[in-house]
């Protein structure tokens, strides 16, 4: 191990793998002072603690950075925008958290003075890279220490084994020790009975579920409300405007008593492998769907069409941890440029597990009524439907005619 690392700067959590790392640090790096930071991107009541638990295990500091506003606003609206889901299923909740973490890691390492970051991230995951390309991304020379790639621990056993010798207090036991992502987007679920795909999720089973429950249990009655855009941004639910915190946090709400967002994935990871996780996203997934039906009405067709092409690319960049990269920006811009008209209301039903379409209207529409009615009308020429397929489909018939002549 170096000798000459004096000062480490931490992402903590506060769970099992950046428990056990305060002391691994300090065993592993010369005594070196430990300053844990604790980003505060919505997870609640396990931030509660965490100052006591990390000094007694060997910090010196803790900081918690309040997060919250600048993830919706700067991350989560973006690619909500984008309409980027990765592999058709993930909304991307742990990896548009994870710049915006390393960015404040750096913010803090260079005011202290450190001489190293350090995460707790897997040589497994996706995380590592996502933490590690924010951080070169604003630091590019600072060192960079991951305990997994490191040390000789190989298990989640292990790591408890580790804990229990220093002595260390964890939230956990081997049975319930599922990996865990929370934040104000979403809760992954990763580990024990999940990494075989046969297995059925326990949704029932008490205290796997989170933000809400699961379809079965969810009330007979459907709920309806009401989202209001404004260009391409959730601005009020039910007429009343909120903030991008408040909005999703009472998104959660509804639609994790309705057994809406959750989610059983087996993902391709960056690193080569598959992963079976599942997420519940019940907030997330009634806006995506609020913001593509909004995006129905008011983008015209090839529009439309490209933009979904770029929100697999934008998923693909976000997942693979190149946030703060020139093509993410350039597709923002993109991204952007079309949702300029994408305002007005959408109205859903929610019902055990699924949204359901109620109405949606905008100033912006690009529906015509007129048009599109099978009724009478005296706006379109059905007759000119004829030279339109002639020459449409010219290509096909001169290609039929020469097959014809062999």
């Amino acid at each position: 191990m170096e000798t000459n690392i004096k000062k480490v700067v931490l992402a903590y959590s506060g769970g099992l793998d950046t428990s056990i790392i305060i002391p691994w640090l300090k065993e592993n790096y010369n005594n070196c002072e430990v300053i844990a930071v604790a980003a505060d991107v919505g997870q609640g009541a396990e931030l509660a603690g965490l100052e006591e638990k990390a000094k007694k295990t060997g910090a010196s500091k803790l900081y918690i950075a309040d997060l919250k506003k600048a993830f919706v606003e700067e991350y989560i609206w973006p690619t909500l925008k984008a309409g980027a889901v990765y592999e058709n299923k993930y909304l991307l909740g742990t990896s548009f958290a994870r710049p915006l973490i390393g960015k404040r890691l750096v913010e803090i390492a260079e005011a202290e003075g450190a001489d190293a970051i350090c995460h707790g991230c897997t040589g497994k995951g996706n995380d590592q890279v996502r933490f590690e390309l924010a951080i070169k991304a604003f630091a590019p020379t600072m060192k960079i220490i991951a305990p997994w790639r490191e040390w000789s621990i190989k298990s989640r056993d292990e790591e408890i084994d580790y804990a229990q010798a220093h002595n260390i207090p964890l939230n956990i036991t081997r049975e319930t020790n599922y990996s865990k992502d929370k934040n104000l987007w979403h809760l992954s679920h990763e580990g024990l009975d999940l990494e075989d795909p046969s297995n059925e999720p326990q949704y029932n089973k008490p205290g796997f579920l989170e933000l809400g429950v699961s379809p079965e249990q969810a009330p007979d009655k459907p709920t309806y409300i009401t989202l209001t855009f404004e260009k391409g941004i959730p601005v009020a639910l039910n007429g009343s405007r909120l903030c991008g915190v408040d909005m999703i946090a009472q998104l959660n709400k509804l639609g994790g008593e309705n057994g809406i967002g959750i989610t059983d994935i087996v993902e391709n990871r960056l690193v080569g492998m598959k992963s079976r996780g599942v997420y519940e996203t019940p907030g997330g997934a009634i806006l995506y769907h609020a913001h593509n039906k909004l995006e129905e009405l008011c983008l015209d067709r090839d529009t439309y069409h490209y933009k979904q092409g770029v929100g697999l690319k934008f998923a693909e960049l976000v997942y693979f941890g190149q946030w703060f990269t020139p093509l993410r920006e350039a597709l923002s811009a993109f991204v952007d440029s079309t949702q300029q008209t994408v305002t007005g209301e959408v109205k859903l039903k929610l019902y055990k597990g699924n949204i359901i379409d109620a109405g949606v209207s905008s100033p912006y529409s690009l529906y015509d009524e007129d048009i599109a009615t099978f009724s009478e009308d005296e706006v379109y020429n059905q007759a000119d439907a004829a030279g339109f397929i002639n020459l449409f489909g010219l290509p096909i018939q001169v290609q039929a005619m020469k097959k014809q002549k062999k």
